[in-house]
């Protein structure tokens, strides 16, 4: 003989608290998505997280040079000298301000504060020493004041 232990009501409360716990305790595991930053050339769009990244705070000084120069882009995005380089970023980071470097080396004085922008191609493919290269890592980095607090990377490749 079956005995129940618990009424139908009390199994569907059971059995919605269990899926309640089940899912809060898969929501803690998960880390919370960093701003996205987006490049568009063309009809392609590239969209990436942050590299480096502390929730908004700034990046510790010691890993700065190391997350400019040492890490590499997830993305690549094929670029021609007359292209039109687009650069959009989540409202969260143009608030704060956001700049591109080029290779580790800042591009720019100040701050950007818009979401959107468009940059010729061939601004990406010249050196100092006026040789143009194949390759180009690109960085946009948000700042608050003088402090860096996100690092988004792509690499360009130049196509003809």
């Amino acid at each position: 003989m079956t005995v129940a232990f618990f009424s139908g009501k009390g199994r569907r409360i059971g059995v919605a608290l269990g899926a309640v716990s089940a899912g809060l305790l898969v929501l803690s595991a998960c880390n919370k998505p960093t701003p996205l930053a987006t490049v568009t050339v063309g009809d392609t769009s590239v969209s990436a997280e942050a590299t480096c990244y502390n929730d908004g705070n700034a990046i510790k000084e010691s890993l700065i040079q190391g997350c400019l120069n040492n890490k590499k882009a997830e993305h690549t995005v094929k670029v021609a000298m007359d292209d039109k380089v687009r650069f959009g970023v989540d409202p969260k980071i143009a608030d704060n301000g956001w700049t591109l470097f080029i290779n580790g080396q800042q591009a720019e004085q100040e701050p950007y504060k818009k979401t959107y922008r468009s940059i010729p191609g061939s601004a990406f493919f010249s050196s100092q020493t006026g040789a143009t290269t194949n390759k180009t890592q690109i960085s946009i980095v948000e700042t608050t004041g003088k402090k860096l607090t996100g690092i988004w990377h792509f690499t360009f490749v130049k196509t003809n």
